[in-house]
């Protein structure tokens, strides 16, 4: 909120002067609001960026938490951490979460890194033997079962010196043979030293960590967690408590209205929060109503809308557009709508689908591109939820009447999974 004498409040509720405001009559009446409603953005939307409430992710938090105190501990933690969801769902909050965590808990180190940091063997081990002609010694060891030994051999003597977090965001898009590497070298070492792993990415990640060959790797017990759509305590939580803080009251009838349109999926709450923090900066004096959602909900809609876009167009280039309006339907009329393995295998069956390949590749080009998932931890019946909300509706709404089947394109390097 700016006060009278053009101080901004801050969200954390710290006041701060603007830096060199001119003193021109149009800067002032043009300009210095912008500046304060940038200084002002309460809400994340996207990106990784923590949000002002990080909320139901208590469980995902607890296990990390046990982690770290392990490795404060100075031993390994009985598994590495995999954090599977959706795009949208918050993976990547909760990594910058437990990074936050690991720099306030000395002697641990943390390297955060993505697949484009190492795109290959040797830049994996560079990376994690940064000493200068280390990582080169590794590299010169032939065959490659014996440098990844020494590759483990030298990260365990790191470890043993400082405790060490490997954080890998994206990991659904790692090279085969930089994955084969750190998993063995991490079992490797974890068995002597403390070291963990916590690796991020989309609903496909399990599928590309089994064609690493590493089979060992899922033996993570509570280490497998899905992060997905929040519940409605959770959502409510994300939307109100930041507004609360900044005294902002909204309405009961309003927040259903936002959760409910918002489906309780985390980037979505955000640019709901987003667009009624800006509204409120426009009219500080006012209470947020019904009438408030009403007025922002076509800005909302149409960032919702190029989101939808885009992972419309990743389907199409996959070849998985035909797959992705034949199972759109079991999917509609309610928010938590799901269906079995049998279900979606009709589905697609009835559609063209008639090889038994075909349907596979698209079980997991549908599941890869998030438009599908199966969160962990299910008892048998295990089923399918849909990943991003309301795309199945925008396919469906979409996707050309006259299309006719086309085989998905299916990834060479992808394992066949358990699907039906």
């Amino acid at each position: 909120m700016r006060s009278h004498n053009n101080t901004v409040r801050t969200p954390s509720g710290a006041l701060s002067r603007p830096r060199s405001i001119p003193k021109g009559t149009d800067f002032r009446r043009r300009i210095l609001p912008i500046m304060a409603s940038t200084e002002q953005r309460l809400f994340a939307r996207g990106d990784g960026a923590m949000p002002p409430e990080l909320a139901g992710r208590s469980t995902q938090q607890a296990v990390l938490s046990r982690c770290l105190g392990d490795l404060v501990g100075g031993a390994a933690p009985p598994h590495n951490v995999v954090l599977v969801g959706p795009r949208g769902s918050g993976k990547t909050v909760l990594l910058n979460w437990f990074k936050a965590a690991c720099d306030d808990a000395p002697p641990v180190e943390v390297l955060a890194l993505t697949p484009r940091d190492i795109p290959t063997a040797p830049a994996l081990t560079a990376t994690l033997l940064p000493r200068r002609g280390l990582a080169k010694l590794v590299l010169r060891e032939r065959p490659k079962a014996r440098a990844w030994r020494n590759l483990a051999e030298e990260l365990a003597a790191r470890c043993r010196r400082k405790p060490l977090v490997v954080l890998l965001d994206e990991a659904h898009t790692l090279e085969l043979d930089v994955g084969s590497a750190l998993l063995n070298a991490s079992q490797q070492v974890r068995a002597e030293a403390p070291l963990l792993l916590v690796l991020a990415g989309t609903p496909g990640l399990p599928t590309h960590l089994n064609a690493t060959g590493a089979s060992f790797w899922d033996r993570l017990g509570e280490g497998l967690l899905g992060v997905g759509r929040l519940t409605d305590a959770a959502a409510r939580a994300a939307l109100s408590k930041p507004l609360t803080r900044q005294d902002v009251a909204i309405d009961a009838y309003a927040l259903d209205a936002v959760i409910e349109d918002s489906q309780r999926y985390p980037y979505f709450i955000q640019l709901w929060g987003d667009a009624l923090w800006q509204w409120h900066l426009a009219n500080p004096n006012a209470r947020l109503r019904t009438a408030t959602t009403a007025a922002v909900k076509n800005a909302v809609a149409a960032r919702v809308a190029n989101y939808y876009e885009g992972r419309y167009q990743e389907l199409a280039a996959g070849g998985l557009l035909s797959a992705a309006t034949a199972i759109a339907p079991l999917f509609q009329g309610a928010t938590d709508a799901t269906a079995s393995n049998q279900q979606i295998d009709s589905a697609l069956l009835a559609a063209g689908f008639e090889d038994s390949a075909e349907r596979f590749a698209a079980f997991e080009g549908l599941n890869r591109l998030s438009y599908m998932w199966r969160p962990p931890g299910q008892l048998p019946p295990v089923l399918w939820s849909v990943g991003i909300p309301s795309l199945t509706a925008y396919v469906l709404e979409h996707a050309p009447e006259s299309a006719s089947h086309t085989p998905p394109r299916r990834r060479p390097d992808s394992a066949k999974a358990d699907w039906c």
